[in-house]
């Protein structure tokens, strides 16, 4: 295939090794019916051949597949990590997106509005969250408590007074949502009202479409909740959610199965590697179909 590419550095390839063993082809209905698949094969496989988790590596053309194939591995306890990148539930868009979810749900979760209280940028400084955790602790009070009161506070200057009464008529606006649309609904809301997704579509380098679409993932999982969950609610959605965000405790462990973007595996070897999500617009992905240039689809 690659020799009749327009763009190509000429070479001649060749191996010593015998005939090997032919790819096996598996049709999948969808993402989760793949990864459950992968991690049936891996476990079949290391009781026939005595592999080892470390034996086996998933390959994939864009960081965002790892979402679905992580949740089977994480379900069935097998160990993995993911190479050259981080796991889903711990890239930075994704943890932003949850936290805003969890303030909506709970406005006394202070950590999660340290978090975002600042992204994308509204000009709260870090002195000033300084100055309103102090008054928060000071009157045993939530941070939330403190920034509805931001103008009795004479020890913040008075931008930074109505940049955080800004973003406390928008956290209300994000809070009425619930009411009228689903969680699908409302992570798509707090990417357009909050200006996050206007601020990924200025990073350049594709980075942030890259992580648009690690965000659409995530309203794909929201929207698998809805379809398959009795309670529906944004509160039943984060404790759905929350083992999947926890860090997990595997670090440590040299044993592991590889996940990977394809890459990310130049130079790589494993006695046994799955290719997935081999389909139109992912592989080559629709950039470089839409694009128009033979070189990019090369």
């Amino acid at each position: 295939i690659i020799k009749n590419n327009e763009v190509k550095y000429e070479k001649k390839l060749w191996t010593e090794n015998g005939e090997g063993e032919l790819p096996e082809v598996y049709c999948s209905d969808n993402e989760y019916d793949e990864g459950k698949y992968i991690v049936d094969k891996i476990e079949e496989l290391r009781k026939k051949n005595n592999y080892k988790y470390s034996d086996f590596a998933v390959l994939y053309r864009m960081n965002t597949q790892s979402r679905a194939i992580e949740e089977i591995l994480g379900r069935e306890a097998i160990p993995y990590k993911i190479v050259g990148g981080l796991k889903y539930f711990e890239r930075k868009e994704i943890k932003d997106i949850i936290a805003y979810l969890r303030v909506i749900q709970n406005p006394q979760d202070d950590i999660s509005l340290k978090r975002i209280i600042n992204v994308p940028r509204r000009g709260i400084g870090l002195r000033t969250i300084e100055k309103i955790e102090d008054r928060a602790s000071l009157k045993e009070e939530s941070i939330y408590s403190v920034l509805i009161d931001i103008e009795d506070n004479s020890d913040i200057s008075r931008k930074a007074r109505a940049s955080i009464s800004e973003f406390v008529d928008l956290m209300s606006t994000l809070r009425s949502f619930t009411d009228v649309y689903t969680v699908s609904q409302v992570i798509e809301k707090i990417l357009d009202v909050t200006g996050y997704k206007d601020e990924l579509l200025k990073e350049k380098n594709n980075e942030g479409e890259d992580r648009l679409e690690n965000l659409q993932e995530l309203i794909s999982v929201a929207l698998e909740f809805e379809s398959g969950s009795e309670d529906k609610s944004l509160e039943a959605f984060l404790t759905s959610i929350a083992l999947n965000a926890e860090p997990s405790d595997d670090e440590e462990q040299e044993d592991r199965v590889s996940l990977m973007t394809i890459h990310s595996s130049k130079g790589l070897e494993f006695p046994v590697v799955f290719l997935a999500g081999m389909e139109e617009k992912i592989f080559p992905i629709a950039r470089a179909i839409q694009s128009m240039r033979d070189s990019d689809i090369e």
